[in-house]
């Protein structure tokens, strides 16, 4: 529980100073709210039961459709852009394994509202700044970027129909879960050519440098398809993103709302699931009776994340909250004014303990004090009848004598 708060107060903190707002929505909703977003089949992933009043619910097993959801209802009242994020906890009904849990929290942060490179830019950034303050870099996690109409204009030159063509997103989706052999047969199943099937494999594996767009055209053969990824990399160069992403065109996302810009962040190692994932829907409002509003966002689970800490040596070896202040008492004078010294230390705001040890041994209470990890002791004996404690230093062991009065100020003076 204390990583579980620890994350997440890294996750508001992050999603605050890049000017998003906190949201939240119910536990559970309708079921078919999920089958808007992901069709029938999503069903047997969810954890759904049927209420007293007879209606079909499910637990959420992500937020994006409550997110949609109330925007739709609310779509012409919000300012534009809606910047959005959320902490949810999440179920799935699925198998737990390494990087899956039934039971998991995931951060999202969406911008509605604008179809501009600079709203995709700016979630991919948002992810990059916090995986930074964890202690993650570019050495350690690449963000892998496609474009979901540009790979379709590619797939359609090599011969893909329309008819196929959602075979053949699913079919990248999986390639990095399934076996090569596997994966070769799914393209010829796309009725492709040898030579087709040959130019498919290397496309899909092509990795990118960000600025490096013009090797990309003249490769691919297309042109004013790169409209909308050109537009995006001045923007991740503008904000300093280029050593952290890779355009990779084997990324599609699996969710068939994807409409444009699609990423995932990537442990380079190739260990772990995707860190997080996202892109652009700018039909999905639409789909839940709401006006043509774009959107772009991502989501990121604690499970992977943990594991990738963990694994870089990176996870905090003690994330739980430190008292300021641990108040003892030394002798039985000093004993009855412990209840109202931390009282009035507490109400100034402070974090503060005390011993429930009964004994009066100064060696004892210090070495718990000093255990628990405080700034500070303060000291209570029988000077408290002058109005008088002691406060040690529990980094540097100094200690001074100090008016009660003065305590607070004292404390705060010298951090």
């Amino acid at each position: 529980m204390a990583w579980r708060n620890y994350l997440s107060d890294a996750w508001r903190r992050v999603s605050i100073r890049n000017g998003f707002d906190q949201v939240d929505g119910p536990i559970f909703e309708l079921l078919d709210l999920y089958k808007v977003k992901s069709g029938e089949g999503i069903v047997s992933e969810l954890f759904h039961f049927m209420d007293r009043g007879e209606r079909e619910l499910a637990i959420r097993p992500e937020f994006t459709p409550t997110l949609a959801r109330m925007v739709a209802s609310q779509a012409n009242a919000l300012p534009k852009p809606i910047k959005w994020f959320t902490i949810p906890n999440l179920c799935r009904a699925e198998k737990p394994q390494r990087g899956r849990l039934r039971e998991f929290i995931q951060w999202n942060v969406d911008v509605l509202g604008s179809d501009a490179a600079v709203a995709d830019a700016e979630t991919i950034f948002v992810a990059v700044d916090f995986l930074a303050e964890m202690g993650l870099g570019p050495d350690h996690v690449r963000v892998k970027i496609s474009h979901r109409q540009t790979v379709r204009h590619i797939l359609a030159k090599l011969g893909v129909s329309d008819e196929r063509m959602n075979a053949a997103f699913e079919l990248l989706d999986r390639r990095d879960k399934i076996e090569p052999e596997q994966f070769t047969k799914g393209i010829a199943d796309l009725g492709l050519d040898e030579h087709s099937v040959e130019r498919f494999d290397q496309i899909c594996r092509m990795k990118y440098k960000i600025g490096s767009l013009g090797p990309l055209r003249e490769q691919l053969g297309i042109g004013d398809e790169l409209a909308e990824i050109e537009s995006l990399d001045e923007q991740l160069r503008a904000f300093g993103l280029a050593d952290w992403c890779e355009y990779d065109l084997g990324i599609v996302r699996g969710l068939a709302y994807y409409t444009g810009t699609v990423y995932e962040l990537h442990e380079i190692s190739g260990v772990e699931r995707a860190l997080a994932g996202g892109g652009r829907y700018d039909k999905l409002i639409e789909m839940f009776n709401g006006p043509p509003t774009p959107a772009v966002g991502f989501g990121m689970g604690d499970v992977v994340l943990s594991n990738v800490l963990i694994d870089k040596g990176l996870m905090p070896d003690d994330v739980s909250p430190k008292p300021d202040v641990f108040v003892i008492a030394v002798t039985d004078q000093g004993a009855a004014a412990l209840g109202a010294t931390t009282a009035m230390l507490r109400r100034a705001g402070l974090h503060v303990r005390f011993s429930y040890k009964e004994t009066r041994k100064f060696a004892k209470l210090m070495k718990e004090a000093s255990n628990s990890g405080a700034k500070w002791a303060v000291i209570l004996d029988d000077q408290i009848a002058n109005k008088v404690v002691g406060l040690k230093n529990l980094a540097t062991s100094e200690q001074v004598e100090v008016k009660l009065e003065e305590l607070l100020a004292h404390i705060s003076e010298t951090g």
